[in-house]
């Protein structure tokens, strides 16, 4: 199993950025696919990003495309989403998710406490 720990959330305006973090613990972490997903109040939980392992391949969610990198550093066991160009519809709750056979929407397995991003107009 992982231990997921997601830091970084807050309060920007529109047009701002933020750095989300993921912190695993854990054996084996290089040997997950990693995750973002996100839920605003009243919404059920939608996929934002992924990566694979050493990084081969990223997927986003469109809405979320040009705005949105997501990273890993294997050697830090921490997954990573800067999140550029802010809009108030992207205010939601955060999770990182790790999957040892799946990226992408069907992810499935540990989960993070998530961390809160507020973005105002």
């Amino acid at each position: 199993q992982v231990h997921l720990v997601e830091t970084g959330g807050g309060l920007v305006q529109a047009g701002g950025s933020l750095r989300l973090s993921c912190a695993a613990f854990g054996r084996t972490f290089s040997n997950y696919y990693m995750g973002w997903f996100r839920q605003a109040p009243g919404k059920e939980r939608e996929f934002v990003a992924a990566i694979s392992r050493s990084a081969a391949t990223t997927s986003y969610a469109d809405s979320v495309k040009g705005r949105f990198t997501i990273s890993r550093d294997d050697a830090k066991n921490t997954v990573y989403l800067q999140m550029n160009s802010l809009k108030p519809e992207d205010t939601a709750v955060y999770y990182c998710a790790a999957d040892s056979s799946k990226m992408g929407p069907e992810m499935e397995g540990s989960w993070g406490q998530g961390t809160q991003v507020t973005v105002s107009s």
